[in-house]
């Protein structure tokens, strides 16, 4: 990243301590850079700089993006790099987080020094990690909903959001209407795809890298045409159906929606690793890298080679816990425990999920908790008072077993081939009954909890840790 990528004019270095550094912004204005997802920035002149707050400089922002003081609760700030992403609160100082980036680079990513010493953040406006998707889509003001999508179309481009094959196509189509309008004509439309790549409009690792002198004899070629015809003959569905004129906001919210349905829309992502089945002879095995999403409606262990879900929770489905280092070599490690079968008996199942990051997630899944806690709290004082509450479209019932709690499904995204689902099966968990001592063969008994902390109360007691289970 470029120098002043943080957001921040650079200081002239002339041998004073960060103290003395930080302290003489306290007075004097300088310019502040507040960049939107896709690059655009809000340029603001802030006194002050050194000690302004993340709630101070929301006002400024609202003020230049027109977006009204109602929605404030939409957006944040967060401070970005390729290394790592982090959601301020609004009593952060975001200048001194700045100049304290490094030690937080140490503290929570594997990133060698060299990479360390040359990363520097942007401090970036996108959607709040804590506001409800249900409230979303109740927004009627264009602008919000703007940013809200290309925020959502960024994640899609980029396999964040992984989807299934029909969502790439309609989603696509959807981002050609918006950025082009609906009312082209086929072959107008064609070129305008064939301008831009195809990677403009569906993911990366769907659209690949197009053209070249041998790509037709990998099939490449054949596969563009395919994508190309399919994303065009979506647009002109899109554009049939469309009214006259369409309403600003219809292919918006048409996006949105779409991305909804998605378990993991709206999360924060975390890095991590996973441990391998042991796979052929010699007993092979290794780790497989992974994005941890965590939101309001659970967690999501995302496959970030196969861009598929290896495992989706909601926080009604599983315990978990944060272990640190205890020798030279170990990690910190993420404990997700959920229920699962072994031979059609249930068993618990405990996922290791290695992460520098493992505190965060930890800390954000415990604060989601206590938020739905409060949530549903309030609802049900409302309803007791006769005041109806919103409907939760994205509850789906109780405690679940091994399908990784996605619940009912509908249309495309839910059919058990769909990137959204579970694959269970394919993770090395360890697996355990009874008292936490019998990890590998089961008994037709509920097992107990291994964990003390869960967003709701067990029905059983808890198990106390063995040494055998914890080595795995």
């Amino acid at each position: 990243m470029e120098g002043d990528e943080c957001g921040f004019a650079p200081e002239s270095s002339d041998g004073h301590s960060q103290r003395g550094s930080v302290a003489s912004s306290v007075t004097r204005a300088q310019d502040v850079l507040v960049y939107l997802v896709g690059d655009s920035a809000v340029h603001l002149c802030v006194e002050g700089v050194g000690c302004v707050s993340v709630h101070e400089l929301g006002r400024s922002v609202r003020e230049a993006l027109h977006i009204p003081d109602a929605m404030q609760d939409v957006f944040a700030f967060w401070l970005c790099s390729p290394l790592l992403e982090l959601q301020l609160k609004p009593k952060h100082q975001p200048y001194k987080l700045c100049r304290q980036w490094q030690d937080l680079l140490y503290r929570f990513t594997e990133a060698l020094q060299e990479d360390i010493s040359e990363d520097e953040p942007c401090l970036q406006y996108r959607r709040n990690v804590f506001y409800p998707k249900s409230k979303e889509l109740q927004i009627e003001d264009e602008g919000v909903l703007r940013l809200l999508y290309d925020e959502a179309r960024g994640n899609i481009l980029l396999g964040r959001y992984p989807c299934d094959p029909g969502h790439w196509t309609s989603l696509g189509a959807l981002s050609l209407a918006l950025e082009e309008g609906p009312g082209l004509d086929n072959q107008k439309a064609a070129a305008v795809v064939r301008e831009k790549k195809l990677s403009s409009f569906l993911p990366v690792h769907v659209a690949g890298a197009g053209g070249g002198l041998f790509s037709s004899l990998w099939g490449k070629g054949s596969r563009h045409a395919e994508l190309e015809k399919k994303l065009l003959e979506e647009y002109q569905r899109i554009r049939s159906s469309a009214g006259s004129p369409p309403e600003p906001t219809q292919h918006l919210r048409q996006y949105l929606s779409t991305c909804h349905s998605l378990p993991y829309y709206g999360c924060a992502f975390f890095a991590g690793e996973i441990d391998k089945p042991v796979q052929g002879l010699l007993q092979r095995s290794g780790r497989k890298a992974v994005n941890v999403g965590i939101s309001l409606e659970g967690v999501y262990v995302i496959d970030l080679k196969e861009k598929h879900v290896l495992l989706g929770l909601r926080f009604s489905e599983l315990s978990w816990d944060h272990s640190y280092p205890e020798g030279e070599g170990d990690s910190h490690i993420l404990w997700l425990e959920f229920d699962g079968e072994d031979a059609g008996v249930p068993v618990n199942k405990l996922l290791k999920i290695y992460s520098k990051q493992a505190e965060l997630m930890s800390g954000l899944i415990e604060f989601c908790v206590e938020l739905r806690s409060t949530s549903e709290a309030a609802a049900a004082v409302s309803e007791e008072d006769g005041v109806a509450p919103l409907p939760q479209t994205e509850e789906r019932g109780g405690r679940g077993g091994g399908d990784g709690g996605l619940g009912a499904r509908r249309g495309k995204l839910r059919r058990q081939s769909s990137v959204v689902c579970s694959r269970v099966n394919s993770l090395s968990t360890i697996d355990y009954v009874d008292n936490g001592k019998e990890i590998k063969r089961v008994k037709p008994k509920r097992a107990a909890s291994f964990f003390t902390r869960q967003a709701q109360a067990p029905s059983y007691s808890a198990v106390e840790v063995s040494e055998s289970l914890e080595q795995g």
